[in-house]
């Protein structure tokens, strides 16, 4: 009997020890997220509601792996692309901004070139001849260190040295990530620095609100934005200085309309874009409480409005996924399979004066706020 029991015990303790931790709702193990990158340690945070939408990030690039909402008969969709373990968003293995904190600088700066206070400063040429996304080793690449973290709310850090990418200054940057009672994503920015230097941080989630980006392509979705003007870009989608109307153009979301109508419009902007990847320039006077922009998936019934204090809205329409990056569930990502809307300044702001400064100054606070807000009808 003891012999037993004894046995009994020993396979309870063993089966206790090699108990997997429950997945997420989006069906992440978290198990999958603890790894090392540089030697810094990354894991897995989990956001929840009391409606049941939950959010799960990753300090590895202060990246949002799955967004779970649900749709209009109340079924949980996740409507962002990414990956189901941390190794696969490590530079080596796929150069992709899924979900990411996109840092020092969001965008383009043309040629890799800017000058401040007389000293130009020359970064890495990682995209048609500019610095795209702060350079190949952008804060997307870095593991930031969780200052807070609860149930609704995680606070990430990241030290960036001085000539970080060739960028001047120490900076210290923080994004908090907060989950509210109304389906929305709260996301705020923050920076300081020792030395004069340019920021511009975004998130760059890529959507699909149908959940299925497999087989739904965004093109199907109905897009609203509140800019009646954009920046236009030449042939290596540097912003050329100018800011045209929209009005009369492909690139006109004034009255909402189906991503699909106009993008294969035979235009200059949309052959120079390879379709949609262009900054629009806000018509919100950078009021957190104006609506920026809206998405409508017919197909599911979700809806997601965006709130911004910055400038403009970089609307990229997964013009490059080609299908050859495989993502969470086994699911490979074709063509125009996902929207991003990256709230930012506009992009080379560092060479255009005429444009909102992102020149950040000793004893200064850098801000930036976006709210992603989720419905469905």
């Amino acid at each position: 009997m003891k012999k037993a029991l004894f046995t009994l015990c020993a396979v309870a303790l063993l089966c206790a020890c090699t108990a997997q931790p429950p997945l997420t709702q989006s069906g992440l193990n978290p198990k999958d997220f603890e790894a090392s990158y540089n030697g810094a340690p990354t894991a897995l945070y989990t956001l929840t509601n009391t409606h049941g939408m939950e959010v799960c990030i990753t300090n590895f690039g202060a990246r949002i792996v799955s967004i779970l909402v649900p749709d209009r008969d109340g079924e949980m969709r996740d409507v962002v692309l990414g990956f189901d373990k941390v190794q696969d968003y490590f530079p080596e293995n796929n150069q992709t901004d899924f979900g990411a904190a996109i840092g020092r600088y969001a965008n383009r700066i043309g040629q890799g070139k800017f000058t401040l206070d007389g000293v130009e400063y020359q970064l890495p040429q990682n995209n048609f001849g500019h610095c795209l996304h702060g350079g190949p080793t952008g804060w997307q690449y870095k593991v930031f260190q969780v200052l807070e973290a609860d149930g609704q709310q995680l606070k990430l850090g990241l030290t960036s040295p001085d000539g970080d990418n060739g960028f001047p200054g120490n900076v210290q940057a923080t994004v908090t990530y907060t989950i509210t009672e109304d389906n929305g994503l709260d996301i705020a920015y923050e920076a300081t620095t020792d030395a004069t230097t340019v920021v511009n941080m975004t998130n760059h989630s890529y959507f699909n609100l149908s959940g299925n980006p497999g087989s739904h392509p965004v093109t199907e979705d109905v897009l609203w934005l509140n800019a009646t003007h954009f920046t236009p870009v030449d042939s290596t989608f540097m912003t050329t200085g100018e800011i045209r109307p929209v009005a009369g153009t492909a690139l006109d979301f004034t009255t909402a309309k189906p991503i699909g109508q106009d993008i294969e419009a035979d235009c200059c902007q949309i052959r120079n874009g390879r379709g949609y990847d262009h900054n629009w320039c806000l018509d919100t006077d950078r009021d957190i409480a104006a609506l920026a922009a809206e998405l409508y998936c017919p197909e599911s019934g979700i809806n997601l409005k965006v709130y911004t204090d910055e400038p403009g809205i970089q609307v990229y329409v997964g013009n490059f996924l080609d299908g050859s990056v495989t993502g969470k569930q086994g699911t490979a990502y074709p063509h125009r399979s996902a929207i991003c809307l990256e709230t930012q300044h506009y992009p080379d702001s560092p060479n255009k004066p005429q444009w909102p400064s992102a020149v950040l100054r000793p004893g200064e606070t850098y801000t930036s706020h976006c709210i992603f807000t989720f419905g469905a009808y």
